[in-house]
């Protein structure tokens, strides 16, 4: 298999493609900063998308990894804090950064046999997980979400399946020290909900455990 997968110098990016390239399979992975194999791409700009598109030539696409983002809110106060350009980078990268992605992989997506796109996004993006704090990741996340069901729609007809994916609490930069579980842990399971998505289950929101999660 074919697998891209975007943020993929760090952390469960960087897993997932170890674990592929373990397992026997081509992986293309980007980061905005590339080092050794990883293709530069700032999912937030179109124009290094067809760039980065033009290097990959036409070679299909198995399985698409939408997984760079950024959580730049963490410790932002409501009193004073989440300005505007915050709120605008995060969604550039986490939501316009992902349509960006699969909009310009489509075509490729679409030549590989029963190509799949999945979709990370977080349990914040839950309308059941609402403890406060942290709106502008959460904002993002849950659009990313909306955007990932839609999509599966759309792609339906043309053999395409789409997942939204809970990587899980992840000791990470942006999960913490004290996160619950660890990149592998994480990318272990995130690998297996990958290899089951199919056209019967697209559109679902799982998390890395394989637990259905409520919108």
């Amino acid at each position: 298999m074919h697998i891209v997968i975007t943020g993929a110098n760090r952390g469960i990016g960087k897993a997932l493609a170890d674990h592929y390239r373990a397992a026997g399979h081509r992986v293309t992975g980007t980061a905005r900063q590339p080092t050794g194999e990883l293709i530069a791409l700032d999912v937030t700009d179109p124009t290094a998308h067809h760039a980065m598109a033009e290097q990959m030539g036409d070679q299909p696409v198995d399985l698409l990894i939408c997984n760079a983002g950024v959580y730049p809110d963490r410790h932002e106060t409501l009193e004073n804090g989440y300005p505007a350009s915050m709120w605008a980078q995060a969604f550039a990268t986490n939501v316009t950064g992902v349509f960006l992605s699969i909009q310009t992989l489509l075509p490729r997506i679409k030549a590989a046999k029963a190509g799949k796109i999945a979709v990370i996004s977080s349990q914040m993006a839950s309308d059941t997980r609402a403890p406060g704090g942290s709106y502008i990741y959460r904002a993002s996340k849950a659009a990313a979400l909306n955007l990932g069901r839609n999509l599966a729609v759309d792609l339906a007809p043309s053999g395409v399946a789409v997942g939204i994916y809970h990587p899980g609490w992840v000791r990470t930069g942006m999960g913490g020290d004290g996160a619950a579980i660890s990149v592998d842990e994480a990318a272990e399971g995130l690998v297996a909900r990958f290899a089951e998505l199919d056209l019967a289950s697209t559109g679902c929101f799982r998390t890395y455990d394989g637990q259905d999660h409520p919108y």
